[in-house]
């Protein structure tokens, strides 16, 4: 980036997320933000797409500007205005019409955390909640393993990849996203632009899209009985996961690709600025 810059180039920088944030592990802090501190001095434009990480890089980085956008946006037309035969597509799935259905979508790894609602899932000791997860990777037969040892092989389903998660969402009663590390989550965001309340843990980037209370509930991330109290209210007023879905349903709409990308067209077009 110097050398580039020594030469004219503009160097314009997207941070996804920076590994230092609130909460996180002191090594974190130690290898990446001095790195990432040292580097901003050669940007002449940081784009961040959190709140938090906007903040802290305006209190604590020397580039040139600091820019915000809501992430990398969602298609809210696309998800929102799904035409979908609910009882067909939950049979397909082998779900009874009053089951209360959570999903996850995510990589099954640690960050995910799929195993703190598994445990809150058990927590309720309720047959009629069932688990949806939406995803592939290292951790599907350590959770698999779980899922048998807590005796929940007919309410926990790893549905691997899919290429239905709109679908999938558009059946489901409740979106559960338990991370402890997130930029500003793609798969949250399609969550609520599909209509779904949502409880998911009180990290950065999802604070700036669920405010406890409104949209869904936060938890601290391995708090599973604070999983299992959010999911239990939901369940027990459905109501109250409508109100709360539609509330995502109109907030997410800020979040728009377009508006993204509008965003990002006139930071691109004014780097000489």
């Amino acid at each position: 980036a110097r050398k580039a810059r020594r030469r004219g180039t503009i160097v314009v920088y997207t941070a996804h997320g920076f590994h230092f944030y609130n909460g996180a592990p002191w090594l974190n802090w130690l290898l990446y933000y001095p790195i990432e501190k040292w580097l901003s001095r050669y940007t002449d434009v940081l784009i961040t797409i959190n709140k938090e990480d906007y903040e802290r890089a305006k209190r604590s980085f020397k580039a040139g500007r600091i820019e915000y956008v809501p992430g990398v946006g969602v298609d809210v037309e696309k998800y929102g205005s799904v035409d979908i035969d609910r009882k067909a597509k939950r049979k397909e799935l082998e779900l009874a019409e009053d089951d209360f259905v959570l999903v996850s979508t995510g990589e099954l790894n640690d960050n995910k955390n799929h195993k703190t609602i598994i445990h809150a899932v058990h927590g309720l000791n309720n047959s009629s909640v069932k688990y949806l997860i939406c995803g592939q990777g290292p951790l599907q037969n350590g959770l698999l393993q779980l899922v048998q040892e807590l005796g929940l092989e007919h309410q926990v389903m790893l549905l691997g990849y899919r290429t239905d998660i709109i679908e999938i969402n558009h059946i489901a009663d409740v979106f559960v996203f338990p991370s402890f590390r997130e930029g500003l989550s793609v798969a949250l965001m399609e969550a609520m632009a599909c209509g779904l309340p949502v409880v998911c843990s009180d990290i950065r980037g999802n604070r700036d899209l669920i405010e406890d209370g409104k949209g869904g509930f936060t938890v601290e991330p391995e708090d599973v009985a604070g999983f299992s109290k959010s999911i239990k209210l939901l369940l027990e007023d459905a109501s109250l996961g409508e109100s709360l879905g539609y509330y995502n349903k109109s907030k997410i709409k800020s979040y728009d690709t377009k508006i993204v990308l509008e965003k990002m067209k006139n930071i691109y077009g004014n780097v000489h600025s």
